[in-house]
């Protein structure tokens, strides 16, 4: 599990970096809120872990165990092929959790950027040389409308590494860490991306 954000260490980032991450989070955003899956599915990594934990209620001495591990039960641990899956379960239109489609807003704010790993400086001459990381914590409200009644709120904290990408969005979500504040989901389902 990655640190909580309590720990989290800011590090200066330029503000050509900061927006660029913020203009590519927003546009995801809007991917999703379109109902763009297929274009939101490009964003993905080959690689992908996408993972949200149960949070846990614990005293202070157990702060460490506020959520399940890896090894634990999540409300769902999928790669870029079991994602997939649940795409093509919603392009079906017999996916009866979202027929009719839930109406979404993703928004988001407090967007931190924390650089993980970056190309040596003669990166050019370098055959294999590692892509440029970011660890980028930030955090969500998640407003979900659906039928006539149904209202879901889910707001949390999104822990992303970005991975730099010769693609026209530039980045790829490499791994998506999602933490409910919520120890009690009342939502019916989670169908729905974070």
């Amino acid at each position: 599990m990655s640190e909580p954000a309590t720990a989290f260490t800011l590090e200066p980032v330029t503000p050509a970096l900061q927006h660029e991450i913020e203009q590519f989070l927003y546009a995801e955003a809007a991917l999703l809120d379109d109902r763009q899956w297929r274009r939101w599915f490009a964003l993905l990594a080959d690689d992908l872990h996408y993972w949200m934990p149960l949070r846990l209620n614990v005293g202070p001495r157990e702060r460490a165990q506020e959520f399940s591990s890896r090894s634990q039960s999540a409300h769902f641990d999928d790669d870029k092929a079991s994602i997939d899956m649940r795409i093509r379960r919603l392009e079906t239109g017999m996916a009866w959790a979202e027929e009719p489609p839930s109406r979404t807003r993703h928004m988001l704010s407090n967007v931190r950027i924390r650089i993980v790993s970056a190309p040596a400086p003669n990166a050019a001459a370098v055959a294999h040389s590692d892509p440029l990381l970011l660890q980028v914590t930030s955090n969500f409200h998640l407003y979900r409308s659906r039928l006539e009644r149904q209202i879901d709120h889910l707001v949390g904290e999104r822990i992303d590494t970005l991975r730099a990408v010769d693609a026209p969005w530039r980045w790829q979500i490499a791994t998506r860490e999602i933490h409910l504040d919520q120890a009690t989901v009342l939502a019916n389902n989670l169908s729905m991306f974070f």
